[in-house]
Formats: C-alpha cells, structure tokens, sequence
C-alpha cells in the first residue's frame, strides 16, 4: 500500500485529482483525498470562466476605421451591431457613437439638419446643388480622415480638386485643430491658385474664422453641406476609401513621421500613376491639366449616390 501511494503521489496532481470518485461510498472523499495526496478544496473548484478581453478605445476605434471603409452608410446603431457580430462580444453603442465622434466620421446618408455647428461660428449655405462642373479649379473640397496607427492615431486632412480627382494638399496632425486645416488650405492656394467654389462639411475646424477668413480673402465662394450629409462631400469620401484600403491598412504604420512618408508617397502615386474609372482610367494629374476629356458633373442627389 505504502509502494502504491508513493507511486500515485508521483503522478501530475491533475491525474491525481481525476481519480477521486465522490460517488464511491465505501471511501469518503476525504479519505480518497488523503490517500492520493491532494487537498480536498481542489476537488469542488471550478475553474473560472475567461472574461472577454475589454477592447482599448484605440482598438475599437481601429475597428470601426475598416468597418466604416467598407460601410460608409453605417450609423452609430448599425456600427455596433456589427462590430458585435465581427468581434463576438457586446459592443456599446454610446461608446461607438462617442468615438465616432472624436474621429470625426459620420454615416453617409441623406436626413435632416438637425444639429448646430461650433457656437458663434457662421453656417454657409450649399452652392454646388445643380452646379455642372466641366474644370480644374472650379470646385475644391476638404475633409478630415482618422488614421490609425500601432502607436496611437492622427488625423489627416486633405483637399481635393472635383473635376480632376487631384489631391491638391494634405496635412497630418496628432490633434484635429484648425491649424492643419489651415496650412493644407494656403499650401493648396499657393500652388494651384484660387478655385470658384470650396466645399466643406460643418465641422467646427471648417467653421471657424481661422478658416474662412482665408476663402474670403480670395473671394471663394464658400459652401458647406448639411450636418450629417457626408455625401454631399462624397468625392473626397472615396479618396479616403482608396488611401486606407491601398495603403494604411497594408502598411499598419507605426508613428506620425512613419505615415507621413508612406502617405505621401501613395498620394504622389495616386495623382500620377493611379488609374481612375470617372476619368476613363487616366490619371488625376491627366485631368487636371486637360490632357484629357472629363464629362461634367452635375451635381444631383442620384450623381453623389452613385458616386459612394
């Protein structure tokens, strides 16, 4: 007997324990635990289950950077049904809808304008409504973009000629404040000259009289579109679409000076080597010096739709 509980006693404590029978009468389990040298608590723990893993606000917000990429039309509500789905635990939608928020991303789909932009600052209205736009330079838009990155997140900004596709400016920025915005505008201005008409959402660095002032030095006709009408910027909203899908989300860069190089090599690329299909596969830089034919557009509610 001595021999055998020496040798019992050798095996792993798991094994050990696996040979207690509480449903055997003639030893108590308590004799059983002595015998096989294993402490009796061990027998009625049950191990915890694993709780999921809480996701960091960085994570979720990467999370709906792609989901938003390939669903634009997506509200707060629909996010984090699907983010639910894709990453098989609750995701709540009031922090959806905040982070959202903080990355400046908002559903494209048409609804009325029911909320105010930064207070005290001017709302213009929106001019392009009809407008048939047949050249460089007559319409440019801007709009502000999150970036995810391993080490944290920016914000990149850029402006966009409507007729050509051509990405004329673009700054990137730890914050999403009016100065970027207003440095990726003179820089444009300076190198491509003074466009007709400029286009922004209702965001309050596009408000502000940082930003405006600028338009209106040069005699730009500003137009915003409503709050909540992303489509209405819908030509810009693509180029997001396209820079993510071809290039942040490939390369997963890592800091600020990182995504800074790779983004401006890929908008180098995308101006002068990416075919594009509205230009019948030239190239923006093609467009926008007229070596090519662009039809019109006339901006309508169909046009912006089918551009999505």
């Amino acid at each position: 007997m001595t021999g055998s509980k020496k040798n019992l006693k050798s095996c792993p404590s798991s094994d050990r324990r696996a040979r207690v029978d509480p449903t055997f009468n003639d030893i108590s389990v308590r004799r059983q635990c002595q015998l096989l040298g294993v402490a009796r608590s061990t027998i009625y723990y049950e191990p915890k289950q694993p709780q999921p893993v809480t996701l960091s606000d960085k994570d979720l917000m990467d999370y709906i950077d792609e989901q938003y990429s390939q669903t634009p039309f997506y509200g707060s509500r629909r996010m984090a049904k699907a983010l639910s789905l894709k990453l098989d635990q609750r995701v709540n939608r009031k922090r959806v809808k905040r982070l959202m928020g903080l990355m400046a991303i908002t559903a494209i789909y048409p609804k009325p304008n029911t909320s105010k932009a930064a207070k005290g600052h001017k709302i213009y209205p929106y001019l392009l409504r009809g407008l048939n736009i047949n050249r460089s330079n007559m319409v440019w838009s801007t709009d502000i973009t999150y970036v995810r990155l391993t080490q944290g997140f920016a914000y990149l900004v850029a402006i966009i000629d409507w007729h050509s596709r051509k990405v004329l400016s673009w700054k990137l920025s730890n914050t999403m404040d009016t100065g970027f915005c207003v440095e990726a505008l003179k820089e444009a201005l300076g190198r491509y000259g003074v466009p007709e008409y400029f286009n922004t959402d209702q965001g309050a660095q596009f408000t502000s009289d940082c930003f405006t002032e600028v338009l209106k030095q040069h005699k730009i006709k500003i137009s915003m579109d409503g709050k909540g009408r992303a489509i209405d910027n819908v030509f810009i909203e693509r180029f997001w679409r396209s820079i993510k899908y071809e290039n942040i989300f490939i390369k997963g860069y890592e800091t600020i000076p990182e995504a800074r190089i790779g983004i401006d090599k890929y908008i180098d690329f995308y101006n002068s080597e990416r075919p594009h299909s509205w230009l019948n596969y030239s190239t923006p830089d093609m467009a926008y010096s007229d070596k090519i034919f662009v039809k019109p557009i006339k901006i309508s509610e169909n046009v912006l739709k089918e551009a999505v």
